[in-house]
């Protein structure tokens, strides 16, 4: 069964049509890119496949279940353990460390804070932190902090990891490194990724690379 089952999404602003119908599958394991020039509706899809807003017509079922039809609340509890989510900016919380910050969404998600410390650190180990996890943001390098949001993306094992430019601040060489590490982490633990990218050697290594103009898939 597809992890993600998207069917004729539809998304406007005012008179502006963003998504006119979009619709795809995405598999378990699987890494897919979308690409498309700026305005072409990539993030906007992305936020919607990953239950950040919602469409004005359209059906999403991800894991199974249908989440356009949850109650805000329920939405977001699915939302938080179930989907992961690492942007262009790796948000990290300034005042925490790299461990503290990997293991806010477990805490949240209701964990014990020993399991949360220990999933951290396995995970910080995992990108190639582990010495690393006493440092707050501003002690990491930009590609150091974005293998830290990472690790936060995958804490709590999501079903899917939704990627926003994730590569897009970086240079060449650091870019490099995080392409590996999000194949290394499929490889290792079966991890799906969606990427929103305008990196053609990042779209060109994914398993699919799907390409929006204005609003639907060419």
């Amino acid at each position: 069964m597809s992890i993600i089952q998207a069917e004729n999404l539809r998304k406007s602003f005012g008179p502006l049509e963003v998504l006119g119908g979009v619709s795809l599958s995405v598999e378990p394991g699987e890494i897919v890119a979308i690409t498309g020039a700026s305005g072409a509706g990539k993030t906007t899809l992305l936020e919607i496949l990953g239950t950040l807003s919602s469409p004005d017509s359209g059906t999403l079922r991800i894991g199974g279940k249908d989440v356009l039809t949850m109650p805000e609340k329920e939405k977001a509890a699915f939302r938080g353990k179930r989907i992961g989510f690492v942007f262009q900016a790796h948000h990290l919380l300034p005042e925490f460390t790299a461990e503290e910050n990997v293991m806010i969404p477990a805490l949240i998600a209701g964990e014990n804070a020993s399991k949360a410390k220990a999933r951290a650190r396995e995970l910080l180990a995992a990108v190639g932190l582990e010495g690393r996890r006493s440092h707050k943001p501003a002690e990491l390098s930009g590609g150091e902090s974005q293998r830290v949001a990472i690790a936060r993306a995958i804490v709590n094992a999501p079903e899917v990891v939704f990627a926003d430019e994730p590569t897009g601040n970086l240079d060449s060489v650091t870019k490099e490194e995080i392409h590996r590490l999000i194949f290394e982490l499929r490889e290792r633990t079966g991890q799906t990724f969606v990427i929103v990218t305008h990196d053609p050697a990042l779209a060109a290594r994914c398993d699919r690379s799907i390409t929006l103009v204005d609003g639907t898939i060419q």
